[in-house]
């Protein structure tokens, strides 16, 4: 009960400083950025200014490439230069130069900058460049980037482009305006395939926040410890356990392979997954659309190599599928410069902006990250006002389920499952049973999660809830080694199953039970 009181104490001191920011301050402390030359760039800032009531002369715009990847010289010329000239003729910066003539920002009125379609996204690899000191290593000697990460070091005024620059935000636990003489800006970018996506997803942030992002948490393992990717799974496996804690409930994939084809993935408002090279299994197929508000990160390496084509690695496509924000990498990062899932995760549900949650996740600046999304969206700040809950009927399975958790955050697993189960049965809460079952199945527990598992299915109407819960029943009966109990079930939802991919799912699943015999007998040898 003691451990159960601090976490309550901290929830509510760190809820109470987040809420004392309003949207006003949010607002005042953005700077919008677009590019006069791209078609849509300026409608679309205008647009997001007016949604967020950011005041007008924070939009700036700029003349530049239309192209995604740019020089260095391109980058200085057109976007670093007249922006940090803004800066100072805005008076957005205090600053001074110190004894050598080097400029030094000691504070700053500006904390979050959104890029809009149409400015570049990456620069590319230049040799000899004016004050840069590469060094011999594979990170000291790279000096490509995103634009964003560049520009989060804008009041830095330095010419090392090589290698990363730390990021003094890192694991902080603080909302950025309270840090003093860390003159780093919080740089997303509201892009997409296209402008309408990006309209959306503006849209789709505001109107989000006002009930908070309510559903199911879909986290897929790559269970790959070869070459120092073990940190990946930790991560996800630490995002299980705190999305668990708040009473969110989880899918969480332990296999080496995405989750496949026909898989049912219904309300996923965050998706955390790695590591295949390109959007697959169910997130791929056409008919599949996220929730408003949804998250989704797939970590790979070029995630976010381009932005302007639907099918290309991950990020543009969960975004073209209707995910609000995502993160990703332009050029080949190294995992542990990309951005901490775990500590992502965390801070979001604390409360957070998109904007703090990522770069107090990320390691490095001036690197390959970036960030895509409304910075100034907070989908868990609703989960910190005493009354968020009340009156949205739509939402009354995951509301329960997260506010039961609280209640009983102090509880141990073997104490927490029946009086959980119990709740769920007496409400017909099919989510906060499923989640129970995987819960239980985890840790060894197969009757319980059976019986969980078997009773979300009587509660679950939808098609592809009933799909997914049998296919976990199934699956749980397998690995217990009760393959003739599995059999049936299987075939059961065969039939009411439509073909489709779904079909085509279970047949690859009853075809691991029982292998298909050949169409016809292989030939006699030849005397």
């Amino acid at each position: 009960m003691k451990s159960c009181f601090l976490v309550l104490v901290v929830l509510y001191s760190l809820g109470t400083s987040l809420l004392a920011r309003d949207a006003a301050e949010l607002a005042r402390a953005t700077l919008v950025v677009y590019n006069r030359a791209a078609p849509d760039s300026t409608g679309l800032a205008r647009y997001y200014a007016q949604l967020r009531q950011i005041p007008n002369d924070h939009l700036i715009g700029l003349d530049c490439s239309l192209e995604e990847e740019i020089s260095r010289q391109e980058y200085d010329q057109t976007i670093a230069e007249p922006l940090r000239k803004a800066f100072i003729e805005h008076q957005w910066w205090k600053s001074q130069e110190d004894a050598s003539g080097q400029m030094r920002v000691s504070s700053s009125q500006i904390h979050f900058v959104a890029l809009i379609r149409g400015m570049p996204l990456k620069v590319r690899a230049t040799a000899d460049y004016p004050g840069d000191h590469p060094e011999s290593n594979i990170l000291g000697s790279q000096n490509e980037a995103s634009v964003d990460s560049e520009l989060a070091t804008l009041g830095l005024f330095s010419r090392q482009i090589s290698g990363v620059a730390p990021n003094p935000y890192f694991q902080n636990f603080r909302p950025i305006g309270e840090l003093d003489g860390v003159p780093i800006l919080l740089v997303t970018r509201l892009d997409a395939p296209t402008a309408g996506i990006v309209r959306r997803m503006i849209a789709d942030a505001v109107e989000a926040e006002k009930a908070g992002l309510w559903g199911r948490a879909y986290v897929d393992g790559a269970h790959n410890t070869s070459g120092g990717l073990a940190d990946g799974d930790e991560w996800l496996r630490t995002v299980v356990k705190d999305l668990r804690r708040v009473g969110i409930p989880v899918v969480y994939d332990r296999k080496p392979s995405v989750f496949p084809s026909g898989y049912p993935v219904t309300n996923c408002v965050l998706y955390y997954g790695w590591y295949a090279g390109g959007i697959s299994g169910p997130f791929a197929e056409p008919d599949f659309v996220f929730p408003r508000g949804a998250i989704a990160v797939h970590i790979h390496s070029f995630s976010a190599n381009t932005l302007r084509h639907a099918d290309a690695n991950w990020v543009a496509p969960l975004l073209s599928k209707g995910a609000t924000a995502s993160l990703g990498n332009v050029y080949e990062p190294y995992l542990q410069m990309t951005a901490h899932l775990d500590i992502f995760n965390d801070r979001l549900l604390h409360g957070f902006t998109l904007a703090e949650s990522a770069y107090m996740a990320t390691r490095a600046l001036s690197w390959m990250t970036v960030v895509v999304g409304d910075p100034l969206y907070r989908p868990y700040a609703a989960w910190l006002q005493l009354d968020s809950t009340k009156g949205s009927s739509a939402h009354n399975d995951w509301i329960m389920s997260h506010e039961f958790a609280l209640k009983k955050i102090g509880l141990s697993p073997a104490d927490y499952f029946p009086i959980a189960r119990q709740a769920a049965s007496r409400a017909d809460n099919g989510p906060m049973l499923e989640d129970l079952g995987l819960r239980q199945e985890e840790v060894g527990d197969n009757d319980s999660a059976l019986g969980c598992l078997r009773q979300a299915r009587t509660i679950y109407r939808g098609h592809g809830d009933l799909l997914r819960a049998g296919l976990e029943q199934a699956d749980t009966l397998i690995e217990a080694g009760r393959k003739d109990e599995a059999l049936p079930l299987l075939k059961s939802l065969m039939r009411t199953t439509a073909e489709g991919t779904g079909a085509t799912l279970l047949h690859q699943v009853l075809d691991q039970i029982v292998p298909p015999s050949p169409t016809s007998p292989p030939p006699a040898p030849r005397p």
